[in-house]
């Protein structure tokens, strides 16, 4: 008789997580096809204002597409240099590799070996650094905190930049910078 309880107890409650499941709109349906991720705007700290150009309000909008493997880049100038960069909402700094660091003439040591963080792998290391100009559209940074990573393949552009915008939008498999 137990067992005949519990059957229907997990009968029932798999036929509810169905139910719940079938009534939620697909990711990519019309009805669920903005979501947009938040950023602060730190355009009201005199800090903000001091290394922020916002440029015309008509072209202060960077629009970026999805790759083929799920993620949007950009190609911002950092010290006038061009670096091929990964959008990541959830980094908390802009990283780079030491190619692209090299490239934005950004000195670094040969051995890097400052423990900077955790990862699935154990310790990351690499060294702390300063870029002076960064430029994504109309946006423009100066003296920005960044780190320049002893592995990695890509550059990440993370919230220390990505929050100079007011919103950071994504429509489907189109990314907005506002």
């Amino acid at each position: 008789m137990v067992r005949a309880v519990l059957i229907f107890l997990l009968l029932v409650g798999l036929g509810a997580s169905l139910l719940n499941t079938a009534q939620k709109p697909e990711l990519g349906s019309s009805a669920n096809s903005r979501q947009v991720i938040a950023v602060d705007h730190a355009a009201n700290s005199s800090e903000a204002l001091s290394s922020l150009d916002t440029g015309s309000a008509a072209g202060d909008a960077v629009t970026l597409q999805r790759q083929p493997d799920g993620h949007f880049y950009a190609d911002p100038e950092i010290n006038g240099a061009r670096v091929h960069m990964l959008i990541d909402t959830g980094a908390t700094a802009i990283a780079l590799t030491r190619d692209d660091a090299r490239k934005a003439g950004i000195g670094i040591s040969i051995g890097m070996p400052n423990v900077i963080g955790q990862g699935a792998g154990g310790d990351v290391r690499g060294e702390y650094v300063t870029v002076d100009r960064i430029k994504l559209g109309e946006k423009t940074a100066e003296a920005m905190n960044a780190v320049v990573l002893d592995g990695g393949g890509v550059s990440l552009l993370g919230q220390t930049f990505l929050s100079k915008f007011a919103s950071v939008e994504i429509h489907g498999d189109t990314m907005v910078l506002r």
